[in-house]
C-alpha cells in the first residue's frame, strides 16, 4: 500500500477531493489552492506515480484496479456528458416497447430521460432505476430479486440471473465501468457481471452507454465483446482502432459531443 504520510498536505487534499467527486480538473485545483497548473500536474503526477490516481485530460480520476469509485462519486463523474448520452439512448426506444435497464449511473440518466413516456415495460437490477420510474403512470417497473449491494443498490447473485432470463425484450441498456481497447466490456463485481451477460443474451436489441473516460480505465472481469452490441452511445469515442471495430463489426455509434477537442488516452 503506498504511504500517504508522504504525502503533501495539498496532495492528501486532492486525494481526498478525488475520493470524494471521483475526478478532479487541473483548472478546478489550481483555482482551489491559488498555485500555478504546472504546480498541480506535479502534484498529480507525484499521485498517479504512487498509483493513487489516473491521468485523464485536463485532470485525474480514482485510480481504478479491482475496486470501483463510489456511486455517489461517479455521479460527478462527467456528469453533463451522462445526461447527454442518457437522452440520446432515450430516443432510441420506442413507446409500447419492453427494456432492461442493468445498474450504473448513466443508465440512470437513459431512465431519467424516459419519464414521460408510454406502454414502457422496464426490467430493472437497479433499484435507482425502479425509483426514479414507478411513479410514471404510462411505465410498468419489475425489478429482479436478489441480494441488494448496500453500494450502490444493484441487486446481484443467481436469483437476479434467473429472474432475467424469464424475459425477452425489444431492448436492453447496459453501462460498463470500462472498456478495453480490443472492445471488452468490463466491470468489477462477479456476480454483476452475471446479471448483464443475462441482460444481453435475452434483448433483441444491445444498447451500451458509457461516457469516453471508461476508455481511459481498467477492470478486472469481463461481461461482454463489442460486437455483442448493437448501437454504442458515448460522448466521444477518440480511439480510432475502437472506432474501427465498430464499424468493422456494423454497431451504430452516436457521439453526443462529436465536436469537441480531445487528446486521446495515453498509449499502454
Amino acid at each position: 500500500m503506498p504511504n500517504l504520510g508522504e504525502l503533501t498536505s495539498r496532495q492528501r487534499e486532492i486525494l481526498s477531493l478525488a475520493q470524494s467527486v471521483g475526478r478532479v480538473s487541473v483548472e478546478d485545483l489550481a483555482a482551489r489552492f491559488d498555485v500555478t497548473p504546472q504546480t498541480i500536474r506535479k502534484d498529480l503526477s507525484d499521485l498517479c506515480d504512487r498509483r493513487l490516481l489516473n491521468r485523464i485530460h485536463g485532470g485525474a480520476i480514482i485510480a481504478s484496479g479491482v475496486e470501483n469509485v463510489g456511486y455517489e462519486a461517479r455521479r460527478f463523474i462527467a456528469q453533463d456528458e451522462k445526461r447527454l448520452i442518457g437522452a440520446a439512448a432515450a430516443q432510441l426506444i420506442q413507446d409500447d416497447s419492453s427494456l432492461f435497464i442493468n445498474i450504473g449511473t448513466t443508465t440512470e440518466e437513459v431512465a431519467r430521460a424516459l419519464l414521460g413516456r408510454k406502454g414502457l415495460l422496464v426490467i430493472t437490477n437497479n433499484l435507482n432505476v425502479a425509483t426514479l420510474l414507478y411513479p410514471q403512470p404510462g411505465i410498468d417497473v419489475i425489478v429482479a430479486g436478489g441480494n441488494v449491494r448496500r453500494s450502490d443498490g444493484g441487486v446481484v447473485g443467481s436469483p437476479a440471473v434467473d429472474f432475467i432470463n424469464q424475459f425477452k425484450v425489444d431492448y436492453a441498456v447496459i453501462g460498463v465501468s470500462a472498456i478495453d481497447r480490443d472492445g471488452s466490456l468490463l466491470d468489477f463485481d462477479y456476480q454483476e457481471v452475471r446479471v448483464s451477460q443475462a441482460i444481453i443474451a435475452n434483448a433483441r436489441k444491445v444498447i451500451l452507454v458509457a461516457d469516453r473516460l471508461k476508455l481511459e480505465r481498467a477492470a478486472p472481469v469481463r461481461i461482454a465483446h463489442i460486437s455483442q452490441i448493437d448501437v454504442f452511445v458515448t460522448d466521444r469515442l477518440p480511439l480510432e482502432p475502437l472506432a474501427q471495430l465498430c464499424r468493422d463489426q456494423r454497431i451504430e455509434v452516436i457521439e453526443v459531443a462529436p465536436g469537441e477537442e480531445e487528446s486521446p488516452p495515453p498509449e499502454d
